[in-house]
């Protein structure tokens, strides 16, 4: 059995015994697929783990940056409470009509709200409307503008707040200092600003699994 092949059994081990076939999330997997997404959405473990973090956090309000078909957006969106507000940003026009469509055969369209454009652009728009501070910000877009997403997640954030920032091992290219890669370089820059800044603190974990080989950085927001 091949390294890859464990980690595929593993990880159907714990889904079968801890995140069990969900009939609405299959279908917004089959829809994504259908309509030619990217096959880049969380596992099943992985969207557990959103979802009880944002329990733990006692999140009420939540931000999201790259929707692509709502699958992420449906694990976190089930953590909140009736009156909570959940704000994905997301690129593709395309994309957020799957990912629409997907969160209201969940239920869920009426706390979800799915905003498409640019993040960089839409994300000045949501500053401007002076919202509550999130208690949770889910950062999984284009890799390249992460340090970005981080200083924007800090701006619409508060003391006590969680950020997420997803696939930062980059199949071990993060730790290359020579990377050319645009996507290894905006990580980099990401985790080195978490690292340094006085308002955050922050860890890194590497994962293995069905998606292979990679990780996620989490940083609480101090002040």
């Amino acid at each position: 059995m091949s390294e890859s092949q464990l980690w595929d059994r593993v990880d159907d081990y714990f889904t079968t015994h801890l995140s069990p076939d969900d009939a609405v999330l299959d279908a917004a997997l089959r829809d994504s697929e259908a309509a030619g997404l990217p096959s880049i959405a969380v596992t099943p473990s992985q969207g557990k783990f959103l979802q009880l973090l944002a329990q733990i956090q006692g999140s009420r309000t939540i931000l999201e940056i790259g929707t692509l078909g709502g699958y992420s957006t449906i694990w976190l969106a089930r953590a909140l409470p009736e009156d909570g507000r959940l704000i994905s940003l997301e690129y593709s026009a395309k994309h957020a009509e799957v990912a629409t469509r997907n969160i209201a055969r969940a239920g869920l369209d009426r706390i979800v709200e799915v905003r498409v454009g640019p993040a960089l652009e839409s994300l000045p728009k949501l500053a401007d409307e002076n919202p509550a501070p999130f208690d949770l910000v889910f950062i999984d877009a284009d890799k390249v503008n992460n340090p970005h997403y981080v200083e924007w997640a800090l701006r619409l954030t508060s003391a006590g707040s969680l950020i997420v920032l997803d696939n930062v091992v980059r199949s071990g290219q993060v730790a290359d200092a020579d990377s050319k890669s645009p996507d290894v370089l905006g990580t980099r820059a990401a985790i080195e600003l978490i690292g340094s800044h006085p308002r955050l603190s922050g860890t890194a974990i590497q994962t293995v699994g069905s998606k292979g080989y990679d990780g996620f950085a989490l940083a609480r927001v101090l002040a």
